[in-house]
């Protein structure tokens, strides 16, 4: 019926009798077993599956640190604490569920600015690294450190100077309120060699959201010389080189999946490289979305259907309090829509053009716009794929006064 360009085909779950199954089960008989609407679903098996893939695609000797910050719910990071090498938080409150893990704490790491006292005294009890953002950071975590009596385990987060092109959001080049200017690293490193911190090596990150194998191999390639020649003037040997990620999954019409297989050749040759310029150094990189969005699912149930001026709305109980990314409010400069499907008829049957719509008084409230999906009618599940990742707590629960989701782990 649409000509619109169609969304990457979407292979991470299962279709029996037209019907989705997350975790091996139909998605109403999930929902019964959840009982209510809206909820998130997300498939251990998926991620254990782009773990495994990841690994065999990568060349030996990397190491795949989970960002919490992608999806921090516990039962979540329980699992994938089985599954990767190490787990990197962005505060306080995800440091706990990392340790709770059972991750040992000297795989995890802790990146963001504006790390609190608080949050720095944690870290250093814990036995954690930091990566630290900025000059003072680091003289704060000295003095907790001292008063503590713990030598606090350190790495420098660089802005470098180039940027990972074509990415989703850009962390690195100008201006940034992450990580040390590059230029500046080396006064820092001074600085820590002057002191009892325990230096380990450094977080260059570039940025996220890349479906480019060119963009990450020039990024990566950059990285490594730009770590080469910030280790010359370090106060000790690297025993880490965290290089990022950026891998990106599809999300929207037109968008195909990343092809890993240059990336790795690239990488491998550059491990051989970095082994004789810095000796033994662990090299990890660092994902979070690109293992978990795929493998969740938003689910919400229609309770109106309406036509209005010949667009047929399907007004459901979810919506952007739910999850502000499938809104297109969540760094979409011109809303594109996310991968939506009726639940019950994702490939055959009936198919319409709808908007698929929230209880919101706001006409931001939009899960579809003028979407072809299977038809659905009062009670049928509507599902956002790719949801993963970014999706429960990135968005306004309290909006509006409305009920927030539950999440289960399938």
């Amino acid at each position: 019926m649409s000509d619109k360009p169609v969304h990457a085909p979407l292979i991470q779950f299962p279709v029996t009798d037209d019907c989705l199954l997350i975790g091996g089960m139909p998605l109403d008989r999930l929902a019964a077993q959840v009982g209510q609407t809206p909820f998130y679903a997300y498939d251990r098996e998926a991620m254990s599956r782009r773990v495994h893939d990841l690994r065999e695609a990568l060349p030996d000797g990397v190491s795949i640190h989970y960002a919490m910050k992608a999806n921090p719910m516990p039962a979540v990071v329980d699992h994938m604490a089985g599954l990767v090498d190490g787990l990197d938080v962005a505060s306080l409150g995800e440091l706990r569920i990392a340790l709770d893990s059972g991750m040992p704490a000297a795989e995890i790491s802790f990146a963001g600015p504006g790390k609190g006292d608080t949050e720095l005294r944690g870290a250093i009890a814990a036995g954690i690294t930091l990566n630290l953002e900025s000059f003072g950071e680091f003289e704060r975590a000295l003095r907790i450190g001292e008063a503590l009596g713990v030598a606090p385990r350190v790495a420098v987060r660089v802005n470098p100077d180039f940027e990972l092109k074509s990415s989703g959001m850009k962390m690195s080049g100008g201006p940034k309120p992450f990580g040390v200017d590059a230029e500046q690293v080396p006064d820092l490193l001074r600085r820590i060699g002057e002191t009892a911190a325990h230096f380990r090596g450094f977080h260059i990150f570039s940025g996220s959201q890349n479906l480019r194998p060119e963009s990450l191999i020039e990024a990566q390639n950059a990285t490594f010389e730009l770590a080469y020649r910030l280790a010359e003037v370090a106060p000790g040997p690297l025993e880490m080189l965290n290089i990022g990620g950026g891998f990106g999954i599809p999300y929207f019409p037109g968008e195909q999946r990343l092809d890993l297989t240059e990336v790795s050749a690239n990488l491998g040759a550059r491990l051989g490289e970095c082994q004789q310029r810095l000796g033994d150094v662990e090299v990890m990189i660092e994902l979070g979305r690109y293992l978990v969005a795929e493998a969740g699912v938003y689910v919400c149930r229609v309770v109106d259907r309406k036509v209005s001026r010949g667009l047929t709305y399907l007004v459901t109980d979810g919506g952007l309090h739910h999850h502000l990314a499938a809104s297109g409010n969540f760094g979409q400069i011109v809303r594109k829509n996310y991968p939506v499907v009726t639940a019950n008829q994702v490939k055959d049957g009936q198919r319409e053009v709808v908007s698929v719509v929230g209880p919101l008084c706001t006409p931001l409230d939009i899960l579809a716009d003028r979407m072809e999906l299977g038809h659905a009618d009062v009670g049928d599940l509507i599902v956002v794929m790719q949801s993963g990742a970014y999706g429960y707590t990135a968005s306004p629960h309290l909006f509006l006064g409305h009920p927030a989701p539950l999440q289960v782990l399938v």
